[in-house]
């Protein structure tokens, strides 16, 4: 079984914003999302976070506030025994024309450079359509939860048939406990 875990970042470990999470402060954790990345590394998974932030190429923060924001992430998950093994982010907006943005699998792909562990058999969970699709991409298993655009994306699962047995969980807290029990 393969162990990786690749997590989207806003809408899965922290609150979204349709008018981006711009600084530390904007930063809010989901309820049990620190918790649930500790349950996973307690489990022997290793962690990792595939993001796009276009914030960056829209200039909304800067790459100062991104690391801020990451630094919360991991001390939060620190302080419930966890850690991420790898976070990449694409910082190019929609028409940069790169292959990192998702939902092509480019992050996923550095991941798995990184870390040195296939993303084939491994988790993608996210909270969109391209998260999912990204995952799929890559040769990962794939699962959606209900928080930040989760609601929304499930009703659109339907739609793309490649994505219609999409298990969809409440939350990151309730995907940890499903993974840790299979």
């Amino acid at each position: 079984m393969n162990k990786l875990i690749i997590l989207d970042r806003d809408g899965v470990l922290n609150e979204d914003s349709d008018d981006y999470v711009k600084s530390v402060d904007e930063w809010i954790a989901i309820d049990g999302s620190a918790a649930a990345v500790g349950k996973l590394c307690q489990q022997g998974f290793e962690v990792a976070v595939a993001t796009n932030q276009s914030g960056l190429a829209r200039g909304y923060f800067s790459q100062a506030d991104l690391d801020a924001m990451h630094h919360k992430m991991i001390a939060l998950a620190a302080a419930e025994g966890g850690q991420f093994a790898h976070i990449a982010w694409c910082p190019h907006g929609p028409d940069d024309g790169c292959d990192c943005r998702k939902p092509l699998p480019g992050l996923i792909h550095q991941i798995e450079q990184a870390l040195h562990i296939p993303a084939k058999g491994a988790w993608m969970v996210g909270d969109s359509i391209r998260d999912l699709e990204a995952g799929l991409a890559a040769g990962c298993r794939v699962a959606l939860v209900r928080t930040g655009k989760g609601a929304k994306s499930e009703a659109k699962l339907a739609q793309h048939p490649q994505l219609a047995d999409t298990p969809v969980f409440n939350n990151l807290s309730d995907f940890a406990e499903f993974i840790t029990t299979v």
